[in-house]
């Protein structure tokens, strides 16, 4: 289910952030495209040319990118489990 919206998340897996909100989409049985930014060096580089740095997790939302574990959880929450 992606509730009609372009979804990807982007992170690296020994971030403890990214841990979090896979654990959430993990728990809720949420399917959303995974990009490993430590394997995919293109992906890195999307993520400074959309939105300006490296950080991850980023939840590409149609294009858009969402930072902060907490702010992802959120939106996934009220978007894709109800």
């Amino acid at each position: 289910m992606n509730a009609n919206h372009e979804l990807a998340l982007y992170y690296r897996p020994t971030c403890p952030f990214c841990i979090k909100v896979l654990d959430f989409i993990d728990r809720k049985s949420v399917t959303i495209p995974l990009i490993d930014i430590s394997q995919d060096r293109d992906a890195a580089a999307t993520l400074i040319e959309v939105g300006g740095k490296q950080q991850v997790p980023c939840l590409f939302i149609d294009g858009k990118p969402l930072y902060e574990s907490s702010d992802i959880i959120s939106w996934i929450d009220e978007h894709l489990c109800r």
